[in-house]
């Protein structure tokens, strides 16, 4: 199994290494266009191969897309991260060419990869590589509901003191900070309702900080996040190459589900072998369709942007 990662800078970097810790694959490839960065952060991860006893073998191409050549999995990271006070809607014009440029790349040396993307805006860069790529629809995955569902279960934890693994919880709808809409209704502490253990007030505060989540961290730490997405890029990789068929919610095409078309948005789908599977319908009640309904909206208005591009 054969695994690239472009974008070596702090997600793609991490994610990386949690595949590399995890051994999912044999052969692993970091790209970057900045010389030398890819190689030396691919060596600097070899080196820890004999104190965490890992066997992947990782190497670094600055630009160099021969040697990707022959992968199943492509995560695709490269892009401008967000600064303090910038919209990822902002990022479309300069990353929407990065994207692009990656994913023709890729499939010249690749043509039967999975694509999981997770450049920002993301639901926008996984419109722009179905519609640009014409792939099969189940091989690109965009990774956004998977990160906004692990911060949406730290929120419950901080407020349940609990484990966020004993809490499933999900947040569908569009990766941003206004367009996301994490489902309290039906998020369980194991099989218990977690609307049982909270006040209104807290799950009302609980759903606001999770959408809130990067932009709380862009601004704490100055730019994008780095240790939970390249995490939850690293959760989908697994799924992929071990056929997991686990449930996340992820970016992918809709084609009537959940009401919407021509667009892609994060719903609940099982990621196995040869991408997303299929698309799990969770039977949102009147106010969480309008919210889907006021998510796509949005999202699609980002989309336009690509046709003045």
């Amino acid at each position: 199994m054969k695994v690239t990662v472009v974008g070596a800078g702090a997600v793609g970097a991490t994610c990386a290494d949690n595949i590399a810790r995890a051994a999912l694959a044999e052969d692993l490839v970091l790209l970057d266009i900045k010389e030398g960065l890819a190689e030396g952060k691919a060596q600097d991860m070899m080196q820890t191969a004999a104190l965490l006893g890992f066997d992947t073998r990782i190497t670094g191409s600055t630009n160099d897309y021969s040697k990707t050549a022959g992968s199943d999995v492509v995560v695709i990271t490269s892009g401008l991260p967000r600064k303090p006070g910038m919209t990822r809607e902002e990022l479309i014009g300069t990353n929407a060419g990065i994207v692009k440029g990656v994913a023709e790349n890729i499939l010249k040396h690749s043509p039967d990869a999975i694509l999981i993307i997770i450049s920002n805006p993301m639901d926008t860069m996984t419109y722009l590589a179905l519609t640009d790529t014409g792939l099969p629809k189940h091989r690109i995955i965009g990774m956004g509901g998977a990160l906004d569902s692990a911060r949406f279960k730290y929120q419950l934890s901080q407020h349940l003191h609990c484990s966020p693994d004993d809490l499933n919880a999900v947040v569908v709808g569009g990766h941003g900070d206004t367009t996301m809409i994490p489902l309290i209704r039906l998020a369980t502490w194991n099989s218990a309702p977690v609307t049982k253990f909270l006040s209104t007030e807290q799950q009302q505060k609980i759903v606001a900080d999770t959408m809130v989540g990067g932009a709380t961290l862009t601004k704490l730490i100055g730019t994008s996040a780095w240790y939970a997405p390249g995490a939850a890029g690293a959760a989908l990789v697994k799924s992929i190459v071990r056929d997991e068929k686990k449930l996340f919610t992820c970016c992918v095409s809709l084609n009537g589900e959940y009401g919407q078309k021509d667009i892609c948005l994060g719903v609940p789908v099982t990621i196995g072998r040869h991408g997303w599977e299929k698309i799990l319908d969770f039977g949102l009640n009147a106010d969480e369709q309008a919210l889907f309904n006021k998510s796509a909206e949005a999202v699609r208005s980002m989309n336009d942007v690509l046709k003045t591009l």
